[in-house]
């Protein structure tokens, strides 16, 4: 059953007794759990707390059974009726996690009986990109419980019936933590009986084995700056402290095997750079510049966070994913491409920009568009296209857009052709958030190592090379027939005979096929939040902002 560290350090707080001489030990917990009063508003994960009789008309509006209205009482007084799926701002990631999971659990297993049709209506308003609520007190009260309801329902389908809540309740955070503090409990007394609260998915256990190996870094003291203070970069044959100061930092991270005083660049430490410049996602050339510099200063109790907050992430991916199936990871800019849970492909992707960002979802591909039409977003249409207009009455002509419907804010779409923005090929998962894969006729942004532009839908470096892949089991769309319909002037839809899962994902920190972590930018921010509400003083906020509310 899978299981997640945060909470499981967290829990180590209060599921640990000390014995005679002041050593822990594990201890099973008792059926119900007593309403935990140390739980506040300033040491919470969320600011939202609930009225315990909130909880209890719930059972009567929805004619709950006594053992899941026990369940929930227990699961909720270990939390101090603090909320489990929102904070002030809406749907929190954990929430929206479970949301994706459950709804990728129901498609892939066919079992409709987990999908809850008054629930999805709710969920809707909380998914659509929007943070803020626009919904009611009472219908937010609803959707809170429904969705712990929903969790017990899962848990006892998904996982052979263990629906204990005494369990169940380390799922979701409560409290803020000290992340080195616990982490340190973690490490000294790992072993069986931890270890079957954990996930099981390979993604998981492959981070968390780096993160065990940077805690014992941090205890040694971690890793000294580089100082670029000559030049701004340095190449093989130069000499320098900042050259010498890199030896000693990539040597601290067990990157560098051949530890040596020398301040030259030889050609001995040309790989090692360039394994370091994989592991941020730079351009592999060799070169210690100010990008690899301040990527390799990040100091370790914050590459701990880092570690931590995306190990949370994974502990909601299923235990054995799709065998066949695309990845995008938005930070890293890259899809990933699977058959039989081994890699074929990858690709680069441009995502959203910080205000239209990519969402973070589960679906599966089942339709190619080949010569789309491009339906412009409403919102372009009032914000970009009618001030284009007004400044040049022939814009629509010029960019081969036409209106298809009148009105104060038109419809308008873009003609198949080479200037339309979707490109020659848009590949669709139908899902609440309008978000697909497409071709571009920009491929200059495919040179850029950070590539947030587009307006939230994710655009393809080699879309016909994705379009060959999904069709190679239906023979009559050989690469000529492809290579027409992507160069046509009349649009041309495709079902896709098998349907392949695509999870979009959020990861920061990860460890990939080859057993190389990787580190990536927090370029929408989520990093940040999740920090402030897990840990008590995250090791890159100058001071914990957190704020109260109480519904």
């Amino acid at each position: 059953m899978t299981r997640w560290l945060i909470c499981l350090l967290t829990a180590v707080l209060v599921w640990t007794s000390c014995d005679e001489d002041g050593k822990v030990n594990f201890r099973r917990k008792k059926t119900f759990t007593e309403r935990d009063k140390s739980i506040t508003p300033q040491n919470s994960f969320t600011d939202l707390f609930l009225d315990s009789m909130r909880l209890e008309q719930f059972f009567t509006d929805q004619n709950i059974d006594s053992a899941t209205a026990q369940h929930m009482r227990s699961f909720y007084n270990s939390r101090n009726y603090q909320y489990a799926w929102f904070t002030k701002d809406g749907l929190s990631e954990p929430g929206l996690s479970f949301w994706n999971l459950l709804l990728s659990f129901i498609s892939l297993s066919k079992d409709s009986s987990l999908f809850n049709k008054e629930l999805a209506s709710h969920m809707v308003d909380f998914t659509d990109g929007d943070t803020l609520f626009r919904t009611d007190k009472q219908t937010l009260i609803k959707t809170e419980l429904g969705l712990t309801r929903q969790f017990f329902i899962y848990a006892k389908t998904a996982y052979a019936g263990r629906v204990d809540s005494e369990e169940l309740q380390w799922f979701i955070p409560r409290k803020k933590i000290d992340a080195l503090a616990l982490l340190d409990s973690l490490v000294a007394h790992k072993g069986e009986t931890l270890e079957e609260w954990e996930p099981v998915n390979r993604e998981y256990q492959a981070l968390k084995k780096e993160l065990i190996r940077f805690n014992d870094i941090a205890d040694k003291g971690g890793w000294q700056p580089i100082v670029l203070a000559e030049k701004k970069s340095y190449k093989p044959g130069d000499s320098s402290m900042a050259v010498l100061q890199t030896k000693l930092r990539l040597a601290a991270s067990g990157d560098w095997q051949l530890p040596d005083s020398s301040a030259v660049y030889d050609s001995t430490f040309i790989a090692v750079v360039k394994k370091a410049q994989r592991r941020f996602g730079f351009k592999e050339d060799a070169v210690i510049d100010r990008a690899l510099a301040d990527a390799l200063n990040v100091p370790v109790k914050q590459r701990i966070e880092q570690i931590l907050i995306n190990l949370e992430r994974m502990r909601w991916l299923p235990e054995e994913a799709a065998p066949h199936r695309i990845v995008a990871n938005i930070p890293e800019f890259k899809i990933h491409v699977f058959e039989n849970n081994e890699e074929v492909f990858d690709m680069a992707i441009v995502v959203g920009k910080e205000g239209t960002h990519t969402v973070i979802f589960n679906d599966e591909l089942r339709y190619i568009v080949f010569s789309p039409y491009w339906n412009v977003p409403r919102s372009i249409v009032k914000n970009e296209i009618l001030p284009a207009m007004k400044r040049n009455p022939n814009y629509l002509a010029s960019q081969n857009m036409e209106i298809v419907k009148s009105g104060d804010v038109p419809t308008i779409r873009q003609r198949p052709g080479g200037k339309n923005s979707l490109g020659k090929v848009k590949f669709l998962f139908p899902n609440n958030y309008n978000i697909y894969f497409h071709d571009t006729p920009a491929k200059s942004l495919f040179s850029r190592e950070k590539r947030a532009f587009s307006h939230g839908c994710m655009r393809l470096a080699d879309a016909k090379k994705l379009a060959i892949y999904l069709l190679r089991d239906q023979p009559e769309w050989t690469e000529e027939r492809i290579n027409q319909a992507m160069n046509s002037s009349t649009e041309k839809w495709v079902t896709l005979k098998q349907h392949i899962p695509v999870y979009v994902s959020y990861f920061t920190a990860w460890v990939d096929n080859g057993g190389l972590l990787h580190f990536r930018d927090d370029i929408y921010g989520h990093d940040k939040k999740m920090a402030e509400r897990l840990f008590v003083n995250p090791a890159h906020m100058a001071a914990d902002s957190t704020t109260t509310a109480s519904l």
